[in-house]
């Protein structure tokens, strides 16, 4: 077993010696922490789909400091990319653009294209800076679970299979970038997370989604983004979303409720819960509800729940990232009250 360092603001530095030698570290972002490899290294990319247990078939994002860095990954920057780039970098957009030559098959998942974004943490920025190399850094936990927004959930799932983890604080959004491809120039939305669809077309224009960002992948379909699998971000309990009014959901969980059943639920919601409950924010908060929804995912399985009840986020915004992920970690099951 590895001896994993932890490290922090103070002696981070270390984690660019071990990038630079073909090791893995976690880094913290704005949106989840990643593991990072240097991309030009096949063997040290290829040590994260090992240290995660992650399906090779799954491309990796690639990380950078500068727009210098992506003119050698890529055979060209369409406009809206460039526009896009222009004014949310850095931050939680992540482009996906055709490949060169000189990102391998081992990054990009077999696909002839690339996903490229520029974090917006400090020490992120700092690390790719002083390496000058983009680095590959898809979230740093074991494959399927929930995301991990703080140095502890990297040491919970990894500790013993990395190099390095280096704590920088939670993280600011609590779930991935958003990820958004072009071809032909039109502009299409693999993965939403904290730039939504309405601030997106506030710069290019028309943009559309994905049919898997509500749906899972067929058989045999290739997954053009991270994120796409059938099931991800999930704990080892059942988790089923309620959608719903506020006094439906509530009426709901009390008649279901028993044994081992919680309610995952909003704050406003625990005075009228006649069962457990693990909340995860104000039902009009929904950067709070981003924040904590790995937490308490995470925290499910501490407390050894057998099936929680999600009350369905506001699907507009920040909250259709927040329904993205959890429709993937209920394995597509929901109930609909309205029906």
């Amino acid at each position: 077993m590895l001896k994993t360092k932890l490290l922090n603001y103070e002696n981070y530095d270390q984690a660019i010696e071990i990038l630079r030698s073909g090791g893995l570290a976690a880094i913290p972002t704005e949106t989840v922490y990643g593991l990072a490899a240097n991309i030009f290294d096949r063997k040290a990319v290829s040590g994260i789909f090992t240290a995660k247990g992650r399906p090779s078939d799954n491309p990796l994002i690639v990380h950078i400091s500068t727009m210098s860095m992506v003119s050698g990954l890529v055979t060209e920057i369409t406009h809206k990319a460039q526009a896009l780039a222009d004014k949310f970098w850095p931050g939680p957009l992540t482009v996906v653009l055709p490949k060169t030559d000189k990102v391998n098959n081992t990054v990009s998942g077999g696909l002839n294209t690339v996903a490229i974004r520029m974090p917006k943490h400090k020490i992120a920025l700092d690390i790719i800076n002083k390496l000058g190399i983009p680095l590959a850094a898809p979230s740093a936990n074991r494959s399927g679970g929930p995301s991990p927004t703080t140095a502890k959930h990297v040491y919970d799932d990894l500790y013993g299979r990395i190099d390095a983890i280096v704590d920088g604080g939670p993280c600011e959004f609590g779930v991935e970038s958003t990820v958004i491809s072009f071809t032909d120039n039109a502009a299409k939305i693999l993965r939403p997370g904290a730039i939504t669809r309405e601030m997106i077309e506030e710069v290019i224009g028309n943009t559309e989604v994905d049919k898997a960002v509500y749906n899972k992948l067929k058989s045999g379909q290739t997954a053009a983004s991270p994120g796409m699998k059938y099931k991800h971000y999930s704990p080892k309990c059942k988790v089923v979303i309620v959608d719903g009014r506020k006094e439906q959901y509530i009426e709901f969980v009390n008649k279901i409720g028993g044994g081992n059943v919680y309610a995952f639920c909003c704050d406003e919601d625990i005075p009228f819960l006649k069962i457990p409950y693990i909340s995860y924010g104000g039902e009009n908060n929904l950067l709070e509800q981003s924040k904590n929804l790995f937490d308490r995912l995470r925290y499910c399985d501490t407390i050894n729940a057998g099936i929680v009840y999600v009350r369905c986020p506001k699907k507009a915004g920040i909250g259709f990232a927040l329904y993205n992920r959890l429709l993937r970690s209920a394995g597509f099951e929901v109930i609909n009250l309205e029906r």
